[in-house]
């Protein structure tokens, strides 16, 4: 049997005032995102607000299994205790959402938990959205949300401060609120090639593989998730087979079109295209050793360095910021590319390249914001592969 979290919020800004909701669907098991909705109420209560988060969430989780086991957790004490039982429910607005709400599931499949309002950024998020939307005259956007990379940055920041116990840290990804929305870029690993299973090297001088029947399927399941999520508005590509045909894939469940960034390729290995570890090492034992300590030494035969990989990818990055700013892109590209934009987000030095470990297919994500700094949000995220 499945079970779902549904984390919901109002507010309202006057109570009565403009007002919003927001609610999302988990996945109990995986803490997977499964829906978000939001929406701009016109003039209400916060309460009356809070009753209309809660019956979209549960409605939302009703669509997605009538049967599943749903553990709703909100900021609002009265909701909580009162749709408990504990409390009585007195105002005329709120009676009819109450029983509204309790018919969604039998009583015995849902269960209510106050939570502090810092564990309910999400739903919190999404309300301030809708509410911002309400301002503008327009109604609440999926594709143009942000508010789960946001509550997901602002949860990583309390761990930070959380578990920081002597001194300070120097935190300088976490940027103002008055920074306006990031250029956020969602990376995608190309699925399973043939030449992946075996880990040979493959980069821009190779045979140039397609996906395997297994690398289509991880495409398929990746897209799949990002559609779920909905916050997608862009997808860019590198030029190189895996990574357009795995771009395609995902595209079509999103309904976008791909570009193609030549900047996005993979690092040309040279004469070690093809080959693996072992066999490099066993046929250029030097060269692989100066490759190794050294980030402007090339792979045998004139490929590219990691210095010169670097130094293309940031020159891609600046590029796709100012061209995406405050929106959330897709980048479909490789291993290395991959690692080197999570690399100079986090200011590491070209050694973290080797110490990281990134899936075929996996996601990662960083955020980008007005002031130059960098959020790393994720990193080798394979749950939709599972």
């Amino acid at each position: 049997m499945r079970e779902f979290i549904v984390e919901a919020d109002g507010g309202s800004r006057g109570n009565p005032g403009p007002a919003g909701y927001g609610s999302v669907v988990l996945d109990a098991a995986t803490g997977e995102t499964l829906v978000e909705a939001a929406e701009f109420l016109g003039v209400a209560t916060n309460n009356v607000a809070e009753y209309r988060g809660l019956l979209a969430g549960l409605r939302a989780a009703h669509e997605l299994d009538p049967s599943a086991i749903v553990h709703v957790r909100m900021d609002s004490k009265l909701v909580v205790e009162q749709m408990s039982g504990r409390w009585k429910i007195k105002h005329p607005d709120m009676k009819p959402l109450a029983m509204e709400a309790a018919r969604v599931f039998p009583p015995e499949q849902v269960t209510y938990e106050w939570i502090p309002r810092e564990k309910n950024k999400h739903a919190d998020r999404l309300a301030n959205e809708a509410m911002d939307a309400g301002a503008r005259g327009e109604q609440w956007s999926a594709a143009e949300s942000t508010a789960e990379l946001e509550a997901a940055a602002a949860k990583a920041e309390a761990d930070v401060r959380a578990a920081t116990v002597v001194g300070k840290v120097s935190s300088p990804g976490w940027a103002p609120a008055d920074l306006g929305a990031p250029a956020t870029f969602v990376l995608l690993r190309h699925g399973e090639t043939p030449l992946t299973p075996q880990k040979r090297f493959s980069g821009s001088g190779g045979t140039n593989p397609s996906l395997s029947e297994a690398g289509r399927e991880q495409a398929e399941r990746a897209g799949a998730a990002l559609a779920r999520r909905g916050t997608i508005q862009a997808v860019v590509a590198s030029p190189l087979a895996r990574t357009r045909e795995t771009a395609e894939i995902v595209a079509r469940h999103l309904g976008l079109e791909v570009s193609i960034e030549e900047g996005l390729r993979e690092t040309d290995f040279g004469a070690w295209e093809g080959l693996t570890f072992g066999e490099v090492r066993e046929r250029y034992p030097d060269d692989l050793n100066r490759w190794l300590a050294d980030p402007t030494a090339e792979p045998t035969g004139g490929g590219e360095s990691f210095a010169a990989t670097g130094a293309r990818i940031e020159a891609t990055r600046e590029k796709l910021v100012a061209a995406y700013a405050g929106r959330t892109v897709l980048l479909v590209s490789h291993v290395t590319p991959i690692k080197t934009f999570v690399q100079l987000a986090l200011g590491a030095p070209p050694a973290a390249l080797f110490r990281m470990e990134l899936s075929a297919a996996a996601l990662s994500a960083v955020a980008y914001y007005a002031d130059g700094n960098a959020s790393v949000r994720l990193f080798n995220d394979t749950s939709h592969l599972r």
